[in-house]
């Protein structure tokens, strides 16, 4: 668990979706975040307190995030040198990027120097097991998308507290540096080597038979050609019983790959499917949730509308509406009984 609280560090980010692992631990960590550091050029803001390390550490902040997340996930001489001083203030640093902070010799030392703690999120247990496919007790919804970045992590959260709200046991279950803060555990699945990414989600999400459901943050995209083999290593990993279709209407192309326009709705349900039948044949998709940020009220209505007939099933932004309507969809599908509950047990 990090120590808390935290000083969200924003960069010199231009792109709100550049600083998504800020935005998520203050969407759903806002007790915990006392300001936040931008860097010269920076035009993304969050509204916390401007700070500075040292007046960071007066408030009592004792964890730096570093809160953006670039392609590569590249720790670039500008972050190592925040780092330092970070440290030198008496804060310990976070990151979820691939390049490590625990590599970096002067950063590694510097800490120790302090008995400060470096933290990489992307770091996975080295300890996992190939993945088997074998059926497990329980029940497992998996969040998908038809790009990156389109909601997947916010609407397992929405799920989450919506499946609590209606007096039943859920747990989310991370697979992402933002989701891995927020809920203090779970396996960075990009991170993992590709034979373990089925095995790394089985063994988040074990057996249970209390009746309750694991809500699995799903990666990526079937139809991105940089990502997909995660998204299918956690289809066939969750063995998920139901399937909720992220989206966000208007986008012009795949996320860092202009010109490759996203996969219709349909296509992409009918792909995940197909492909999460392979170690759970009974999945079924229960709703559609759509990131209509970038839409007025009006467009926001219609593009609900659209989805909602296309495919039949419920649609809403999480933000905005809430999740009630698949979660409503979701118990009429699974109403957990005895003999549900202890197959595979």
């Amino acid at each position: 668990m990090l120590p808390g609280p935290y000083l969200l560090h924003l960069g010199a980010a231009t792109d709100a979706l550049s600083i998504k692992t800020a935005r998520g631990v203050l969407q759903w960590r806002p007790d915990s975040c006392v300001g936040q550091r931008r860097l010269a050029g920076c035009s993304v803001d969050l509204g916390l307190p401007e700070m500075d390390f040292v007046e960071a550490v007066r408030r009592g902040a004792r964890t730096l995030i570093l809160g953006g997340a670039n392609a590569g996930g590249v720790l670039g001489e500008d972050l190592i040198e925040e780092a330092l001083l970070a440290v030198a203030a008496g804060l310990n640093v976070a990151s979820g990027l691939h390049q490590r902070l625990a590599d970096q010799p002067k950063l590694a030392q510097a800490a120790a120097r302090a008995d400060l703690r470096l933290f990489d999120l992307r770091s996975p247990p080295a300890d996992l097991r190939v993945g088997n496919g074998a059926p497990r007790a329980g029940l497992r919804l998996l969040t998908v998308g038809t790009d990156c970045s389109v909601g997947k992590m916010y609407a397992s959260l929405a799920l989450e507290r919506g499946l609590r709200d209606a007096g039943l046991t859920a747990d989310f279950r991370a697979t992402g540096q933002t989701g891995i803060l927020i809920a203090g555990d779970g396996a960075p699945v990009d991170a993992v080597v590709a034979d373990f990414i089925s095995g790394a989600v089985e063994r988040i999400s074990p057996a249970r038979t209390d009746g309750g459901w694991d809500i699995i943050e799903g990666q990526g995209s079937l139809f991105h050609p940089s990502y997909a083999g995660v998204s299918l290593g956690l289809l066939h990993g969750a063995q998920p019983d139901a399937i909720v279709l992220c989206h966000e209407p208007g986008r012009r192309h795949m996320r860092g790959l202009p010109g490759r326009s996203l996969p219709d709705i349909s296509s992409c349900l009918a792909a995940n499917l197909e492909a999460a039948r392979l170690t759970n044949p009974g999945v079924q998709a229960v709703g559609l949730a759509l990131n209509t940020s970038g839409l007025d009220a009006a467009a926001r209505g219609e593009a609900i509308r659209a989805a909602e007939r296309e495919t039949g099933l419920p649609c809403v932004d999480p933000l905005i509406h809430g999740v009630a309507p698949i979660i409503d969809r979701l118990l009429e599908c699974f109403r957990p009984s005895p003999a549900r509950q202890t197959v595979g047990a």
